[in-house]
């Protein structure tokens, strides 16, 4: 039998309650997808679903975090994502500090496990951190009391970005279970794209990556070695048929310079997302991304500011689903 509780999400006026199947959490950290069950990552969808409610409302603030200490630790410029866990935490009425490196002790030297212990001086319960460094969260949650959110770490992993990519979709389709999922571009520098296959195919999706052989993890001819759930290509129109979603990935100016691409130009013409080839596709597909996009590279820009485009309701979806994050790491879901 499945095991059903009652999330409740303590509002202004009234008390928000929602029903969710196998509400089992056990996470104290946020570090990828790979270690998430598809349950676990419905529990997030379905706690997702009502702070999205007390988005829509004229008063978008509610006390369930109130007395909680966020902190946010960024070594890598970000508007979206900081801006979105800000955001989140605000609206839960958590205590939130910035640090920003630039001009913190860590540009005299301070370690980033000196760093931590400032964190835990402060009284953090919650720290996100984005970090150059791939494994840098996962480390730090090894020596810091606080629940740690991994806001993207080198080519590692972004697991709150995959999970508001889940939760877009899921709103456009329903399920995930043998949904068509195509994502285009960089795949093997994609903290997104990595984490997105973690979660993707954990919910059952088909997950096509598509991109330049220079730009595929490397095993490109034996893909099932590497990503047993992934078929992989090299051809966008192979990749487009049939796709329910279509994702494309920030190609980065570097990979250029350092001779993965023999020019910007002949990428766009090769793997650039456009009517055309999306012609190819079914005919309710949507299109993704990250952001920011680099028009007609990456994406045409008639498909960004398009009916199939949904990288705007991304950007807002990241609000509701980081909310769930903040409220569950918080002990939320054990309320009864």
């Amino acid at each position: 039998m499945e095991a059903v509780k009652q999330v409740k999400i303590s509002g202004i006026d009234e008390e928000k309650t929602v029903p969710v199947k196998n509400a089992i959490w056990k996470h104290k950290h946020i570090l990828d997808l790979d270690d998430f069950t598809a349950d676990e990552i419905n529990l997030v969808m379905q706690t997702a679903d009502a702070m999205h409610e007390i988005l829509l409302r004229p008063i978008k603030k509610v006390p369930t975090l109130r007395g909680k200490i966020v902190v946010t630790l960024f070594y890598e410029a970000s508007t979206r994502t900081r801006s979105s866990f800000e955001l989140a935490a605000k609206n839960l009425s958590a205590e939130i500090t910035n640090l920003t490196v630039s001009s913190s002790s860590i540009t005299k030297g301070e370690s980033l496990i000196d760093t931590l212990e400032t964190m835990e001086a402060l009284g953090a319960d919650i720290v996100v951190m984005r970090h150059p460094c791939s494994g840098a969260p996962n480390l730090a949650s090894q020596h810091i009391k606080a629940s740690m959110i991994n806001a993207g770490d080198g080519w590692h992993a972004h697991p709150t970005q995959a999970l508001l990519d889940i939760y877009t979709m899921l709103k456009y389709k329903g399920s995930l279970k043998g949904l068509k999922v195509s994502i285009i571009g960089d795949i093997i520098h994609s903290r997104v794209a990595h984490s997105n296959i973690w979660g993707l195919t954990e919910m059952g999706a088909d997950v096509t990556i598509c991109g330049p052989a220079t730009l595929l993890p490397k095993g490109v001819d034996n893909p099932q070695k590497y990503f047993p759930k992934v078929r992989v290509t090299m051809d966008i129109n192979k990749a487009m048929e049939d796709a329910d979603v279509v994702m494309g990935l920030r190609l980065q100016l570097e990979r250029q310079q350092s001779g993965l691409l023999p020019s910007i130009r002949e990428y766009a013409r090769l793997y650039q997302i456009t009517e055309e080839r999306l012609s190819k596709a079914n005919k309710d597909v949507i299109v993704m991304h990250p952001g920011p996009v680099n028009e007609d590279i990456e994406i045409a820009s008639e498909v960004v500011h398009g009916k199939r485009s949904v990288i705007t309701e991304q950007v807002t979806n990241g609000v509701a689903v980081r909310m769930a994050l903040f409220y569950l790491l918080a002990g939320g879901s054990r309320n009864e």
